[in-house]
């Protein structure tokens, strides 16, 4: 019997959690133990503002957002906050390195912060939780913990644009890739007995939340990326970020529609991957929650209890 010790953190669910993304969430927590990682969720956690932060009133609203989750988790442990969303973690990790550089910043954000009796000084750190899976848990104890292969199954992993950037200082969150050739979703399949293949646009934009509202302005966007998954032989894309694997898999009826074309692309987050390769049942990875079921990936979850 194993006796790693457990690696703690605090964990920022976000917003999409709730909602686009639970099958994010919900493999994260199911794959967490498996890994000896405790996830502890910030208490009465709010919106970090990636959604709602950019209306009127300047950078402090977004700032304060943000600053009232840091207080809560400071508040609770000393444990590094980690979060599977990629704006998510950019809006929280940035905030949080203001406030610890700049003293303007932290002041008037302890400010606004005082009207609820909160107040954040501490120096905590943001991480993404791939950066973790990466540099604290470790390609070799994924690999380990694989029981049931994902044999046959090719993966186009589909990084986007926000997860690894190198403009909003994510180096200090925890360096863990390149930002022109990220290899980490390739090597997360690999380890869980997938075959990943060649996938240029791993950093195309999808559109973002442009794609949400004016999607008529985005469509030949996804459809490169859906493209070149499929002529690569992809069963399915593997992605970590909830609006690319959101806008990736809801507008393909629009794109074939469009274009002609007949995509039927599941697109699938890295952790319902491990989720299937780790033993477990397609419930706890939450394949039902995929708007294109991953048929390969269903019938793999299946095999253990055969």
């Amino acid at each position: 019997m194993r006796e790693t010790p457990k690696k703690r953190y605090t964990y920022y669910p976000g917003c999409s959690s709730l909602g686009s993304a639970a099958h994010l969430d919900k493999s994260l927590r199911a794959i967490a133990p498996e890994l000896d990682v405790e996830l502890e969720d910030i208490e009465d956690w709010n919106c970090c503002g990636a959604s709602v932060g950019h209306v009127e009133g300047g950078a402090l609203p977004n700032m304060a957002l943000s600053g009232r989750n840091l207080a809560q988790a400071a508040s609770q442990a000393p444990d590094d906050i980690v979060t599977g969303c990629a704006s998510c973690y950019l809006n929280t990790h940035g905030v949080n390195e203001k406030i610890k550089t700049d003293i303007r910043a932290r002041r008037r954000v302890n400010e606004a912060l005082g009207a609820a009796d909160l107040c954040y000084d501490d120096d905590l750190q943001v991480r993404h939780a791939c950066e973790v899976l990466v540099n604290d848990v470790g390609l070799d104890v994924i690999r380990d913990r694989v029981r049931n292969p994902l044999d046959g199954l090719e993966v186009a992993g589909y990084v986007g644009c926000q997860t690894v950037r190198p403009f909003a200082d994510t180096d200090s969150g925890g360096r863990y890739d390149t930002y022109d050739d990220p290899a980490f979703l390739d090597n997360f399949a690999a380890a869980c007995g997938a075959e990943p293949v060649a996938y240029d646009p791993k950093t195309a934009c999808c559109g973002g939340s442009v794609s949400v509202h004016s999607p008529d302005k985005t469509l030949h966007l996804i459809k490169e990326i859906v493209a070149a998954a499929h002529d690569s032989g992809a069963d399915v894309i593997a992605t970590p970020c909830p609006l690319c694997q959101q806008n990736v898999e809801m507008y393909q009826a629009a794109i074939n529609k469009r274009f002609g074309t007949d995509f039927h692309m599941p697109v699938v987050f890295y952790s319902q991957l491990m989720a299937v390769a780790f033993g477990l049942d397609g419930t706890a990875a939450a394949l039902d929650q995929n708007m294109i079921p991953p048929a390969k990936l269903v019938d793999l979850a299946k095999k253990p209890n055969e």
